[in-house]
C-alpha cells in the first residue's frame, strides 16, 4: 500500500464513488474500545492490531509527506529556473547600462573639447572664421540631439534594470521558503518511515507470522472483490458488443450497406485512446519489480504517481508529477467504468495511485520497502477508492 497523502477538507466525493458510511466508523470505534477493554492493564506492549494500524498511517502519513516532497520539488526546480533567468538578464541589463554610462562620458568629454561650456559669442571670436563657428556650431547640436537619446537610453536601462533586480530578489526569497518547505516534507517523510520500521522490528517471529497471516486474508479479500468487478466488467463489454451489432444490423437492413453505427464515445483497443493506454500500461508493466523510492520518476525507481506520469508519458501525455493534481487531468468515471489505462486514486486526501489494467487490477509502486507488482484496486478495502480518472 502506497501512501501520498496531503491534508483536504473533509467533503462529498465525486460523483459514482462511494463515500464510507458513519457507520463505519461507527464499527471502527467499537472495536477500538473493545481492544481496549480486553487488554491487560499492566502490559503497555500495544496488540498485533494497534502496531498494524499505526504502520499503515505512518506509511500513508510518509506518503502524504511524499507528495508534499514532490510539489515542494517541482516548485523549487521551477522557481531556480526563474531565480537563474532573472539573474542572466540582471547582468545584461547591468552591462547595457554601463555601456550607456561610458556613452555618456564620452558626450561630456567632446563638449569638453569642443568648448561647449563657453558662450556662443566668445565661441565666435575663438574661431578663425565664420566657417569655422559654423562648422563648429553643427558639430554641437548634432551632439547634444544624441547626447539626449542617450541620456533617455540610460535612465530607460537604469529604471528597467531596478524593476529585474527586486523582481530578481523576490524571486529568491521564494526559492528559499520552497527549499525550507522541501526540507520539512523530507525530514517528515524519514521520520515517519523511521517510526514505522523501528514498530516492525520490535515484533516477535510469531507476532511477524500473525501479521502476514492478515495481509494474506486482505490480499484474499481484495482478489475477490476484483473478480467481481471483471465479471462485471465483462458482462458490460458483452452488452456493449450485442447493442453494436444490434445498431449495425439495423443501419444494413435500412440503408442496405455495411456503414458503421454511431459510437458511444468509450474507448476500445485500436483507437487512439486505447492505443495510449496500451503503451502506459506495457509501460508500467515493464517496471515491475524496481523499488519503491518516495520522490522518485524513474528510470531505476518510482513513487506511485511518479510510475503514473512516467507510464503516461511514455504514452505521449503528461500528467502533472503529484497525485492531488493527476487527480484532475481527465475525466472522472466510476468504478464500474473503469477502462484499462485509467488512474485509480486512492484515501480522502487523494495519497495514492495506481495504473489500472483490468479485471479489478492495477500496476502500482506501493510503500516503502515493497516493489513495483501488479494488485487489486480493492488492496485497502472499497472504501478506500477516491475515485477513477482517465487521462486521454
Amino acid at each position: 500500500m502506497a501512501s501520498h497523502r496531503k491534508s483536504r477538507p473533509t467533503g462529498t466525493r465525486v460523483a459514482g464513488i462511494r463515500t464510507p458510511a458513519l457507520a463505519t466508523a461507527a464499527l471502527t470505534s467499537v472495536a477500538l474500545l473493545s481492544q481496549t477493554a480486553n487488554a491487560t492493564p499492566s502490559d503497555d506492549r500495544p496488540t498485533l492490531e494497534e502496531v498494524e494500524k499505526k504502520v499503515d498511517d505512518l506509511y500513508r502519513q510518509a506518503g502524504s509527506a511524499t507528495e508534499k516532497y514532490n510539489a515542494a520539488k517541482e516548485k523549487t526546480t521551477k522557481q531556480r529556473k526563474k531565480v537563474d533567468t532573472l539573474l542572466d538578464d540582471v547582468a545584461q541589463r547591468t552591462q547595457k547600462l554601463n555601456d550607456a554610462r561610458e556613452e555618456l562620458g564620452s558626450f561630456a568629454s567632446a563638449q569638453y573639447r569642443t568648448g561647449a561650456s563657453v558662450p556662443e559669442t566668445a565661441t565666435l571670436l575663438l574661431a578663425d572664421s565664420p566657417q569655422d563657428y559654423f562648422d563648429q556650431n553643427q558639430l554641437m547640436n548634432r551632439l547634444t540631439g544624441r547626447q539626449k537619446t542617450a541620456v533617455d537610453d540610460y535612465v530607460t536601462q537604469q529604471s528597467e534594470t531596478m524593476k529585474k533586480r527586486r523582481e530578481a530578489t523576490e524571486s529568491l526569497e521564494t526559492l528559499t521558503d520552497s527549499q525550507k518547505d522541501l526540507k520539512t516534507a523530507k525530514s517528515t517523510v524519514q521520520k515517519k518511515l523511521a517510526t514505522a520500521r523501528e514498530l516492525l522490528s520490535e515484533l516477535t517471529a510469531e507476532e511477524k507470522a500473525r501479521l502476514a497471516a492478515i495481509e494474506k486474508k486482505k490480499q484474499e479479500e481484495a482478489e475477490r472483490k476484483a473478480a467481481e468487478l471483471a465479471k462485471q466488467q465483462a458482462a458490460q463489454e458483452e452488452a456493449e458488443r450485442k447493442r453494436r451489432e444490434e445498431a449495425a444490423q439495423q443501419q444494413e437492413s435500412g440503408s442496405g450497406s455495411s456503414g458503421t453505427s454511431g459510437g458511444t464515445g468509450s474507448s476500445t483497443p485500436g483507437t487512439s485512446t486505447g492505443t495510449k493506454a496500451e503503451k502506459a500500461i506495457a509501460f508500467a508493466r515493464a517496471q515491475i519489480g524496481k523499488p519503491y523510492v518516495w520522490g522518485a520518476t524513474g528510470p531505476g525507481s518510482y513513487d506511485c504517481s511518479g510510475l503514473t506520469q512516467a507510464a503516461w508519458k511514455a504514452a505521449g501525455v503528461t500528467l502533472p508529477r503529484v497525485t492531488y493534481d493527476q487527480v484532475n487531468a481527465g475525466t472522472t468515471v466510476s468504478v464500474s467504468q473503469a477502462q484499462p489505462g485509467d488512474l485509480v486514486f486512492f484515501y480522502d486526501d487523494i495519497s495514492h495511485v495506481g495504473l489500472y489494467i483490468g479485471d479489478g487490477m492495477m500496476i502500482h509502486a506501493p510503500k516503502p520497502g515493497a516493489y513495483v507488482r501488479e494488485e487489486s484496486i480493492f488492496y485497502d478495502g472499497e472504501s478506500s477508492i477516491y475515485s477513477v480518472v482517465r487521462p486521454a
